[in-house]
């Protein structure tokens, strides 16, 4: 996984209607999805130096810094998880509107997974109108392209990096760099990228139109693509040569909360509860900023501040520590170790539902106790629902918080260094 960048691996990778989406990716029914590491851009991934970067957007002074300037501005985006053409579960999406910068020729595009475990948006070519020309980011020389490979735990993505205004709710995020994958613009894949699994540059190899990460943090990157060109990040593409390079962080793909006016400093995500045997669909809300309005205040949460490098937390569980834990609505299970839960591939499925126990932690000493039902996978799958909290599956040395955590609870993502009414991120509170 990839800690500055994509957090967590994303997160919706091949998942087919019995496989699993989750821990960095999907999985194939007979593979869990591998392990998050710092040095796969799972997350879209970034490369062991990426993961220490310093959050482009901490200011000095942030450590202290509890106001919060306030905001009138709309910030509730609807989101959903629905039925969809792959037969995926627990898949959370939204539309997002892709402008042209500083125009008004636009473009809203459906089916956008939201994930907290990446940064930054990443939108399918096919799915952008040739009417929607975005500007491509400045490369090193008037005929290069700048271009990304953005792992995933099951495969990876591969597009040049171009300028939008992004449009979510009443915010918009001026000229921020996203990602067009399978652009024609670089339509070479570096070769160090295609090793990185599966090509993910279609819908239904995607799972979505797009991935909307509103990760806790800005660059998906950092200050480690600005000073060293790594593989599976960056690359300089003159015609079919791509060779990895540098990329200032301003002009790396960007969370678009990050460069919202106002609302900037993270998102809370509310998904109502389901039924044991799952719902149809679901229908809840992403509202940007935390303590710049009535509508997104912490209240009684629990804030589990992360670690500032990687966002990791830790989780208690079954007498083991793992401080590989992450909580992101990309996976579509919670993931996590055990010796003693029957499986089906990849996904758990005792033969009654059985209640499990655990303790997330801060590295400041902040915990909550945390419970959750599983129950067997098959039986969820025949109901032919879409939405589950109880769907769970195996993992190897760390814990997934995926999307089955999310529903019946206000869950809020702070963004590394801004400014919240507990302090800079980054965090979880819920």
């Amino acid at each position: 996984m990839n800690t500055r960048a994509l957090l967590s691996m994303p997160l919706f990778a091949l998942c087919a209607l019995l496989h699993a989406c989750g821990g960095g990716g999907g999985s194939n029914e007979s593979s869990a999805a591998p392990p998050p590491q710092a040095s796969a851009p799972a997350t879209a991934s970034a490369a062991a130096t990426a993961s220490a970067a310093t959050p482009a957007s901490a200011p000095s002074s942030a450590a202290a810094d509890t106001t919060v300037p306030q905001s009138t501005t709309p910030n509730v985006q609807t989101i959903r998880v629905a039925s969809n053409s792959t037969n995926t579960r627990n898949i959370l999406q939204t539309s997002v509107t892709i402008c042209v910068p500083g125009t008004s020729t636009c473009q809203t595009i459906d089916n956008i997974q939201v994930d907290t475990g990446s940064h930054g948006l990443r939108i399918l070519a096919s799915a952008l109108s040739p009417s929607i020309a975005l500007p491509l980011v400045a490369g090193s020389n008037q005929s290069a392209v700048v271009a990304e490979c953005a792992v995933f735990g099951s495969g990876y993505t591969w597009g040049a990096v171009r300028t939008a205004d992004v449009r979510l709710a009443g915010q918009v995020a001026r000229s921020t760099s996203v990602q067009l994958i399978a652009d024609s613009a670089a339509p070479t894949t570096a070769q160090d990228c295609t090793q990185s699994g599966l090509p993910m540059l279609s819908a239904s190899s995607l799972r979505a139109n797009g991935i909307l990460g509103v990760g806790p943090f800005s660059a998906d990157c950092g200050a480690g693509c600005a000073v060293t060109a790594m593989p599976r990040w960056y690359y300089s593409c003159v015609s079919a040569n791509c060779v990895a390079s540098t990329l200032a962080v301003a002009q790396q793909v960007t969370n678009p909360v990050a460069n919202f006016a106002s609302d900037n400093n993270g998102v809370l995500i509310e998904l109502p509860d389901v039924p044991d045997n799952g719902a149809a669909t679901v229908t809840g809300t992403m509202t940007f900023g935390i303590g710049s309005q009535s509508n997104n205040l912490l209240g009684q949460a629990t804030v589990l501040k992360s670690n500032s490098l990687s966002g990791y937390v830790t989780t208690d569980f079954g007498g083991s520590q793992y401080a590989s834990s992450f909580i992101d609505s990309g996976s579509n299970g919670v993931f996590f170790p055990s010796t003693t839960l029957a499986k089906c591939g990849v996904w758990y499925c005792p033969s009654t539902p059985q209640t499990i126990a655990a303790t997330i932690r801060s590295p400041s000493g902040a915990q909550s106790a945390v419970s959750f039902t599983i129950a067997q996978s098959t039986a969820l799958f025949g109901t032919g629902n879409f939405a589950f909290d109880n769907l769970a599956g195996s993992a190897s040395g760390y814990f997934d918080w995926g999307l089955p955590f999310f529903y019946g609870r206000r869950v809020f993502t702070a963004l590394a260094g801004r400014a919240t009414p507990a302090g800079p991120g980054p965090y979880y509170a819920f």
